[in-house]
């Protein structure tokens, strides 16, 4: 790596830390924020109690008139009846709960809703062992809100009638009489994670109204956490939806809300490596949607709440049927590459533009091919890593070779130094550049094949945390290639540490910093006969130091992919160098120096405009005279 190569990483680095600290809000600015936030936490604890009192007041109007020996049965049902109009036997009841499963997933339904009550995944565990389930009991709300007998009902807080039980389906219904009903079917097929579902309207218009010309559906749900590291699960954690004939977007890793105007496909609540995704076969019409993240030091069983409200269109009709699926499982790309036409794969954050296209069309397949053979995600990865660096190979190779140029040339930069003073800074430079178009010799030579390799480079920083075929698979002393793997770790609260670095060390992380600094140290070596910045060796050093605190908490599988890739690399340097005769190289640049330069159609005529304009300015001198 030449002087511009490294004057070019470092001048990234230095554009990043600029942009962070002049981004950084003052104090003034951090004062405003904290009133702000304390006016939204006061204004949301006014919201609570408004809601917690309207909640009262709704509870008083609904309740259920308890049996009372002196009251005939006919008088409470008639009581009933006045509320909540023909949904009167529907308001109560006994929770019953069926179970649909597959060799996939676990579900289980019960009548008070008509609506899934839990799901859980069966071919994973949570970090400590215990039955993956992605939310259970009331941790998972869904129904649809209608208006009858002049008041809000909604079918979350109905018992429904459950029809024949099946291991692939069930149907619930609320029956209102005379061929009159509402049903929720659900079939879940063999070997998958999709749950289909049905909402069916029998004959049921002058029952349940709508004033919008549709039904709201509302969804809440709690997600548990599941991971050890929770910290990079609330970062890859969020809300993601998608727009009819529009691309997916996201609330990811954040606080959120958002309002749809227009229709949309399907939306997710994602966890770091599993989902719950509702999919609109005719798209929802509008709606909103929010996501609750909880912090660290929230302490929180759960990684998020997630709430949305959707209009399914109605027009309304004798027999309607509304059709929509569920898709609870893993967030794996190959499983979910196979709904083309949903694009759920992109609910997988594997990086914008370029980088996602390399992990799609290039590592992803290698990888899925390897997988299939090689039993040990250690050893893929350092399979694929050799493929990749094989494949990177004549981009390392024209690097050093660029860099050998510059070195072996520097006896004679030394001489024009010598020869043209500093304060003539240009004209040192001019001479400069000119002694590499004699001998042929690009200053950018080593900076653009690295700056080709950056793309592989920030894919992988992607692909690795959220590829769920490295969680919990064990390699060496890493128990799970999707977290850190802590050789020491501490309970202690350490202010800075504990907030930046974490509360233990990866070795892996270790590893690679200590790779990073030899590899750092051989370039020194390649570079040190040319000019550096002031201080360019220092900040060089700091890099993998800074490398050490920000990876340190990161999936170990990145880890180890970046250390077996800077030790190959440093392998491949040093290969390079027994091979490449520095004399045969010099001799070629001189003799380069001493062929007639040939010039490029566009240099001869800048020089040609060049006189063109001297010799104008010299006939305007003679008149002026």
């Amino acid at each position: 790596m030449d002087k511009n190569s490294v004057t070019g990483l470092v001048l990234i680095t230095i554009i990043i830390g600029v942009f962070m600290w002049w981004s950084k809000p003052t104090k003034e600015q951090q004062e405003a924020q904290q009133r702000y936030q304390d006016s939204i936490q006061q204004v949301e604890l006014v919201k609570q109690q408004t809601a917690i009192e309207l909640k009262k007041k709704k509870d008083a109007e609904n309740a259920i008139p308890v049996a009372d020996s002196s009251v005939a049965d006919s008088v409470i049902q008639k009581q009933l009846e006045g509320k909540f109009g023909v949904f009167a036997n529907a308001v109560s009841g006994e929770q019953k709960f069926f179970t649909l499963e597959n060799n996939k997933v676990k579900i289980t339904l019960t009548n008070h809703g008509a609506k899934v009550y839990s799901v859980e995944i069966k071919d994973f565990k949570t970090h400590d062992g215990k039955p993956l389930i992605l939310f259970d009991g009331d941790q998972n709300e869904f129904g649809f809100s209608f208006f009858h007998n002049n008041r809000i009902l909604n079918t979350n807080d109905l018992y429904f009638e459950a029809g024949t039980n099946s291991s692939s389906s069930q149907d619930f219904k609320l029956s209102v009489g005379n061929d009159q009903y509402l049903a929720f079917n659900y079939t879940l097929p063999q070997d998958s994670y999709m749950l289909d579902f049905s909402i069916v309207h029998n004959d049921i218009d002058a029952v349940i109204q709508s004033n919008r010309g549709g039904f709201d559906l509302n969804w809440k749900m709690d997600v548990p956490a599941q991971e050890k590291g929770r910290k990079f699960e609330i970062t890859y954690s969020g809300l993601f939806f998608k727009y009819d004939q529009d691309e997916v977007d996201d609330l990811l890793g954040r606080s959120g809300d958002e309002t749809f105007r227009t229709p949309i496909k399907w939306i997710a609540y994602k966890d770091h490596f599993f989902s719950s995704i509702l999919i609109a076969k005719e798209n929802f019409a509008s709606g909103s949607a929010s996501v609750n993240i909880y912090k660290e030091e929230d302490n929180s069983p759960l990684i998020s709440t997630n709430t949305s409200q959707l209009v399914i269109p109605y027009a309304g009709g004798a027999h309607t049927e509304k059709s929509f699926q569920f898709y609870f499982g893993p967030n794996k790309y190959k499983i979910l590459k196979k709904y083309k036409d949903l694009d759920l794969k992109e609910i997988i954050p594997l990086g914008w533009g370029i980088f996602g296209w390399v992990n799609k069309i290039i590592v992803i397949p290698i990888f899925n091919w390897l997988e299939g053979s090689i039993a040990s995600y250690g050893l893929i990865i350092l399979i694929l890593t050799l493929i990749i660096k094989l494949g990177l190979f004549p981009l390392t190779f024209k690097s050093y070779m660029s860099t050998a140029k510059m070195k072996v040339l520097k006896p004679q930069i030394d001489e024009i130094n010598k020869k043209i003073p500093a304060e003539k800074s240009m004209e040192r430079q001019k001479a400069t550049m000119a002694l590499y178009q004699k001998a042929g010799v690009s200053p950018l030579g080593g900076c653009l094949p690295m700056l080709l390799q950056m793309p592989i480079l920030f894919a992988m920083f992607r692909f690795f945390p959220n590829s769920i075929e490295l969680r919990q698979e064990s390699f060496l002393w890493a128990n799970d290639l999707s977290s850190y793997d802590a050789i020491v770790s501490w309970s202690a609260n350490i202010p800075i540490i504990s907030q930046y670095y974490g509360n233990h060390i990866s070795l892996f992380t270790l590893l690679m910093g200590i790779t990073n600094i030899i590899y750092t140290r051989i370039n020194q070596e390649m570079t040190q006969s040319t000019n550096q910045m002031p201080g360019m060796k220092t900040m060089m050093y700091l890099m993998p130091v800074m490398f050490l605190v920000f990876f340190n908490n990161y999936a170990s599988g990145l880890s180890y992919y970046y250390f077996i890739s800077t030790l190959i690399t440093i392998l491949q340097t040093v290969l390079i160098r027994r091979f490449v005769d520095e004399e045969a190289i010099l001799a070629k640049l001189n003799a380069n120096q001493k062929k007639p330069k040939k010039k490029s159609g566009f240099q001869a005529r800048i020089e040609e405009m060049a006189r063109q304009q001297q010799k104008a300015q010299t006939q305007q001198r003679k008149k002026k005279k």
